[in-house]
């Protein structure tokens, strides 16, 4: 099977499996999938957050997405239990498609490596 075809039944497979399991089935995009992987990240998951956290839930699962590529480096925890990331290297220019690919392998890797999807 063609990489392409495999990242796009995995892609699917994940987002139904999230969808049902966090949204009553209702499909989650990949904004709201990202703002998952940072809640679970976080490790705070029955807490409810305001707007800018939300941005920095976002922020935690996109550097812990793009850490095995090597751009980010986690750095530490704070006093209240966020972690940090050092930048090792500045994201490529890409066209939104090609972002959107680049953050759905990202994410059905982080999934295949917690064991949550085949």
């Amino acid at each position: 099977m063609a990489r392409d075809e495999q990242l796009k039944e995995r892609w699917s497979s994940l987002q139904t499996k999230l969808s049902a399991q966090f949204a009553d089935g209702d499909l989650l995009d990949l904004d709201a999938i990202i703002y998952l992987v940072g809640v679970q990240e976080l490790g705070q998951i029955h807490r409810r957050f305001k707007k800018d956290h939300k941005l920095d839930l976002m922020h935690i699962a996109i550097c812990t997405l793009l850490e095995p590529y090597g751009y980010y480096e986690f750095d530490y925890f704070d006093e209240e239990g966020w972690p940090h990331f050092k930048m090792l290297e500045v994201l490529p220019n890409l066209k939104a498609g090609e972002q959107s690919v680049l953050m759905k392998e990202a994410i059905v890797n982080y999934f295949l490596e917690k064991s949550y999807i085949q």
